[in-house]
């Protein structure tokens, strides 16, 4: 058994009952994710903001770090994950309860295109190509640039596109808080909401 046991170690780099530890680690790391997701809600794995995006890269990172190596141990790991949750948590409340919270965490986003014009000053400072607004053009099914209303890069760095009949505008409220939102033409009307 011995021999058995060092030629498993020699081939696979770890012994069984360490592949055992291993696998037990998974469902130990998976469990906790799952019971705090359920305590501190969906949200844990949106991308509504880029502190969320950090956040869901971040619990990406401890488990694997948790999974495949000696240290963190699995408690150790499991209290990071329940660290970065409530963060996160309190980080979201705070942004929902005072609005200067929003500004230190949050990017502005930012318009890239407007009525089918580059802003190049804008795409610049995001360090964003022609290119890749292309390619998220062709994603959204763009026919012709003078559909596009407006390309927004998000705060967590997603990009949007407004597009459809070039001679209706905007409702001036899908824009409000973006950065050069001036230069796209908006419906400034009050019409009612249903």
């Amino acid at each position: 058994m011995p021999a058995w046991n060092d030629w498993l170690r020699e081939w696979m780099g770890t012994a069984w009952y360490e592949g055992v530890l291993i696998l037990l680690s998974v469902v130990g790391v998976y469990v906790a994710v799952i019971l705090l997701t359920r305590i501190f809600g969906l949200r844990s794995f949106s991308k509504m903001s880029s502190f969320d995006f950090a956040a869901t890269v971040a619990v990406g990172s401890v488990m694997a770090s948790t999974v495949t190596s000696r240290q963190p141990s699995l408690a150790h790991g499991a209290l990071a994950l329940f660290g970065l949750y409530l963060v996160q948590w309190v980080t979201a409340r705070l942004r929902l309860r005072l609005p200067g919270v929003s500004k230190p965490v949050d990017n502005t986003p930012v318009v890239l295109m407007a009525d089918g014009h580059f802003c190049e000053n804008a795409m610049l400072a995001a360090q964003v190509s022609r290119g890749d607004v292309y390619a998220k053009l062709r994603s959204a099914n763009v026919f012709r640039l003078r559909e596009v209303r407006a390309v927004v890069l998000e705060t967590t760095g997603d990009i949007s596109v407004l597009h459809g009949d070039a001679d209706r505008p905007l409702d001036a409220e899908l824009l409000e808080g973006v950065e050069g939102s001036d230069a796209v033409r908006k419906d400034d009307s009050t019409a009612p909401r249903t």
